[in-house]
């Protein structure tokens, strides 16, 4: 992990902009930040940021509409900042690319945990340690997965991901026909022990699913639902 990862904050409040930068930097990270939409996503487009912290409601161009425009030039990892009460937008931001989401009010804590986590396992980097032991090439039928190039594509066709959904369908894809729990992948993809809401996978395995779909509906076959359990990745015996 990056000590000197650069983190976007955008937030309309001052009060919590300082909060998140003040714990953030006691980390190493250096933070930029924004205090609207319009120039959030100026910065985002104009700059590589490890993680961006978005709030939803803001003045301008609100979260979502922030994210939905970077994820057609960029995939850098976002997370989403929100108040309780606003399921509906967290739903809605999951579907539009973001990665992860906190509550507010949120402890500063927790802010720091969930940036940590998702630069552990936004990189390719993340997946040193299997793939010194594998090839870094996941080929299936319909579906070939290239660890070095950071590229997903499906019957020929590339397939664009978010950071979180490349880390999601490649846990799934080392372990074929292995059945594997929300709970677990919390854990595993998203590095949480402690918090983290279920729906999170769910909204995650559906919109993975549906990019796959765009290309190849058999590769999309293959994230497949165990009811009453979690999900597997399948793949059929030809």
């Amino acid at each position: 992990m990056d000590a000197n990862a650069k983190i976007l904050v955008v937030d309309d409040e001052e009060r919590i902009r300082r909060l998140i930068r003040m714990y953030l930097e006691r980390e190493d990270f250096t933070i930029e930040e924004a205090d609207n939409g319009t120039d959030a996503l100026e910065m985002a487009l104009n700059n590589d940021y490890d993680v961006i912290l978005l709030d939803i409601m803001m003045p301008e161009m609100d979260g979502i509409e922030v994210c939905q425009e970077l994820r057609k030039e960029k995939n850098t990892p976002v997370v989403m900042l929100t108040a309780k009460g606003e399921e509906a937008n967290r739903v809605q931001g999951f579907e539009v690319g973001t990665d992860d989401y906190i509550v507010k009010p949120f402890s500063p804590r927790e802010v720091v945990l969930r940036v940590k986590a998702i630069l552990r396992r936004s990189t390719t980097a993340s997946f040193n340690e299997a793939d010194a032991q594998t090839k870094n090439l996941l080929v299936f039928p319909h579906l070939t997965i290239d660890h070095d190039a950071h590229r997903v594509t499906a019957d020929g066709k590339e397939v664009s991901l978010t950071p979180k959904e490349y880390e999601l369908l490649c846990f799934l894809a080392k372990a074929p026909d292995k059945v594997f729990n929300r709970e677990h992948l919390l854990k595993e993809v998203w590095q949480y022990e402690f918090f983290g809401d279920l729906r999170t996978v769910d909204t995650h395995v559906k919109r993975l699913r549906e990019k796959l779909n765009t290309v190849s509906k058999e590769a999309a076959k293959m994230i497949v639902t165990v009811w009453g359990v979690g999900y597997k990745f399948e793949v059929d015996d030809v």
